[in-house]
């Protein structure tokens, strides 16, 4: 296994994780929040989709996902304490969305020469991930970063254990 793959295998079981998670969710269970004063699953389905593009064009430029309209602004921090429904996706489309960005981040990897791997990333995110191959394992595992609160909403919803 080289670099490339054992990102790739990492980024494979996060977003495994992040789709055991929420394969038996209705949609109006994404607005459930694991707590006062967090953002709810919807909400962070959709920023872990929206940052995944934006970091990986900081370490490869080029990557295009169309995302449906108001996808960017409904998933802005600013609009975190949104409930409203409309403003957000139904699981499937998540699911099928993170698919696609996720399939475009692999072949953005698979396109790097193994050297650039080792080049330095972009100043605003250095001093926590030197390198491109750092941002690209920063990419590829964010879902598990908030793994920790989709199982906080699937046991406050008496949700069996999936993991």
């Amino acid at each position: 296994m080289n670099t490339k793959d054992a990102i790739k295998a990492a980024g494979d079981m996060s977003l495994f994780v992040l789709k055991k998670y929420v394969e038996d969710f209705s949609d109006a269970e994404l607005l459930q929040r694991p707590t006062p004063g967090c953002n709810h699953l919807a909400w962070q389905l959709g920023h872990l989709i929206s940052s995944e593009i934006f970091l990986v064009n900081g370490v490869a430029p080029g990557v295009k996902i169309e995302l449906p309209a108001g996808f960017i602004e409904h998933h802005d921090k600013k609009n975190a304490a949104s409930d409203d429904p409309a403003q957000f996706l139904k699981r499937e489309e998540y699911v099928a969305l993170f698919d696609r960005v996720r399939a475009e981040t692999y072949k953005a990897l698979g396109a790097l020469p193994d050297a650039k791997l080792d080049d330095p990333s972009p100043e605003m995110f250095r001093s926590m991930f030197p390198t491109v191959g750092h941002m690209f394992t920063l990419i590829t595992t964010h879902p598990l970063m908030h793994a920790g609160q989709f199982a906080v909403v699937r046991r406050n919803l008496g949700k069996p254990v999936v993991i």
